[in-house]
């Protein structure tokens, strides 16, 4: 067969021609091609983007990075939203820096508002910064402690705070703020509490599973006294939301127990002068005092021995503590890092 006659088959048909893309024209009417550049942007332009730039260079050593970041972010937005309202005309441009420009201000704010200065109280001041500052308390936690269920209280000169066998332990937590008590047991002097230290902390410790029992000792106001008192019950609900804090005070309370210990040994380490009474436990040893935390019933025994100068033999060992002051003892070995 003949060439014209396979061309003319009707079962074949010829594929159309496309033409050919002329170099320099688009093949496709929405496509594009940078032919030339454009002329550069306004200056507005530049700067809003070389503060987006500054923004997340920032190193996160800085300890304002987050506001600094903040800050250039809004101030790169509110350039571009000059450039594009003034220059450019493109009204999706500006809504979108609007948007970010609204969201980093909120950022700011925030974080403005939480470095804003707490005002702690005049009264409590001293307690913040011998305290719990340098356990890295911040301010603001200082205050959520102190300000919500927590009171300051006063006593006048003789006045009690505490009667041995009367005066529940289940009620409150206090730390002294000023003045001076005096701690005794049976009329006999153990050792004084000065500001800035619990005043019964050992009871707080040593009844922590043990409630509903009485004070062991008496104490008594030396002077016009002031002092931070907390609901033991709201106290113990808080620390066991916050485990820092909670820690905190396992230290701090367990600090205090120990300077109690060493001030019932040798009353003269907690005051530059003698006092006039002496000291029931000056006549213990430190080891006597551990030895006597095995609790019996002859107390008095022992305590008439001890005010007659006599030796108290091995009774010394069974008891002194356990109805002294410190029932205490037995928690001694605190959390003291």
């Amino acid at each position: 067969m003949s060439s014209t006659s396979e061309h003319h088959h009707p079962l074949y048909t010829p594929l159309p021609s496309f033409p050919l893309s002329t170099p320099g024209v688009p093949a496709m009417p929405n496509a594009t091609l940078c032919q030339e550049w454009e002329q550069t942007h306004h200056l507005l332009f530049h700067l809003g983007n070389l503060s987006l730039l500054l923004g997340v260079v920032i190193p996160t050593t800085l300890g304002l990075h987050m506001i600094l970041l903040r800050l250039l972010l809004i101030t790169g937005c509110g350039l571009l939203i000059s450039w594009a309202t003034l220059y450019r005309c493109n009204l999706d441009v500006m809504v979108w820096n609007v948007v970010f420009l609204v969201v980093n201000f909120m950022h700011f704010f925030f974080l403005v508002y939480k470095r804003r200065p707490i005002k702690i109280d005049r009264e409590l001041r001293s307690v913040y910064k011998r305290m719990f500052e340098p356990l890295h308390v911040k301010e603001a936690l200082f205050q959520r402690l102190t300000g919500q269920f927590c009171t300051i209280q006063t006593l006048k000169k003789g006045q009690a705070y505490a009667a041995e066998d009367k005066t529940s332990v289940d009620e409150r937590l206090s730390i002294l703020l000023k003045g001076k008590m005096k701690v005794s047991y049976r009329g006999h002097f153990l050792h004084n509490i000065y500001t800035n230290s619990f005043i019964d902390s050992p009871e707080f410790r040593s009844t922590e599973m043990h409630r509903g029992e009485k004070f062991q000792v008496t104490i008594m106001a030396e002077e016009n006294c002031k002092f931070l008192c907390w609901s033991r019950e709201r106290l113990t609900y808080f620390l066991e939301s916050d485990t820092f804090l909670s820690e905190v005070f396992r230290y701090l309370i367990g600090k205090d127990i120990t300077n109690k210990l060493y001030s019932l040994n040798d009353p003269t380490l907690s005051d530059k002068k003698m006092d006039r009474e002496p000291s029931l436990c000056s006549q213990l040893s430190m080891m006597q005092m551990r030895n006597s935390m095995a609790s019996t019933n002859d107390t008095d025994d022992v305590l008439n021995q001890i005010l007659r100068g006599g030796s108290a033999g091995s009774s010394l060992r069974k008891s002194l503590y356990h109805t002294i002051r410190l029932k205490l003892l037995e928690v001694l070995c605190v959390e003291v890092a």
